[in-house]
């Protein structure tokens, strides 16, 4: 689909020790850089221009993770194809990327590709498949928070949208339209072609791991006084099954 030769574009050079080979020099090797983050790029969905005219002020919260563009690294394959600007719209769980941070730059949307990364904090964040603690499986993001010796851990943020209440008379006040962020964590067995959603009680993830590892598991987490709501918490036992 994308017709890519490994191109990593000169402004990443002093951002980073490893290079990506590349046949190319120069302002050529710039330009080039520019045409494939290009291959990446596609039209966002049906309502791009009704976003464009919301007032998110009018609103609690936010569809998206940062209402503002921030710098990342855009990879394909694990090779870096160059520098791009993105905003995570995490209630309809897409990327908008821009080349560059001007607000007059439309932005487009980031490929739902599983071989397509961001670096966020130094981590990436990628279109994955996964099953849902209600046995669904579907397609979203994952940012991975641990990538250990027997099981990676994933972080997945997403929005959902309640709408508001007119005032029903003088007494009560009317309720604003509003954006609540939700976070899920994952986690996957190496070696194992699966993504799965850790469930928020403790003996539920005792059930999930290894036999060899459950009683130890418990233990641990009695121990130590620790819930794994907490997302301090739950890296910690994360630390120990891959300890």
């Amino acid at each position: 689909m994308f017709a890519i030769t490994a191109i990593a574009s000169t402004t990443l050079q002093a951002q980073y020790s490893g290079q990506v080979p590349t046949n190319l020099g120069g302002a050529s090797q710039n330009a080039a850089a520019g045409a494939v983050i290009s291959n990446f790029l596609g039209p966002v969905n049906e309502a791009y221009q009704k976003r464009r005219e919301i007032d998110l002020d009018k609103f609690q919260g936010s569809p998206y993770t940062s209402n503002t563009f921030a710098p990342t690294v855009l990879k394909y394959n694990d090779e870096v194809v160059g520098s791009i600007y993105y905003r995570y719209n995490a209630l309809n769980e897409e990327i908008e990327i821009k080349k560059t941070s001007s607000e007059e730059e439309a932005y487009q949307a980031l490929v739902k590709d599983k071989e397509v990364s961001l670096l966020i904090n130094s981590k990436p964040l990628s279109f994955k498949t996964f099953v849902t603690d209600k046995k669904a499986t579907i397609n979203g993001y994952l940012s991975l928070i641990e990538k250990g010796s027997q099981y990676d851990l994933y972080e997945r943020t997403l929005v959902k949208f309640t709408e508001g209440q007119p005032a029903q008379n003088s007494f009560i006040a009317a309720v604003p339209s509003r954006f609540t962020k939700f976070t899920e964590y994952y986690f996957q067995k190496n070696d194992v072609n699966r993504i799965d959603q850790i469930p928020q009680k403790n003996n539920k993830l005792i059930k999930l791991v290894d036999d060899s590892k459950k009683e130890d598991l418990k233990i641990f987490l009695k121990e130590n006084n620790l819930n794994i709501k907490s997302k301090h918490d739950l890296i910690k036992v994360f630390e120990y099954l891959n300890s």
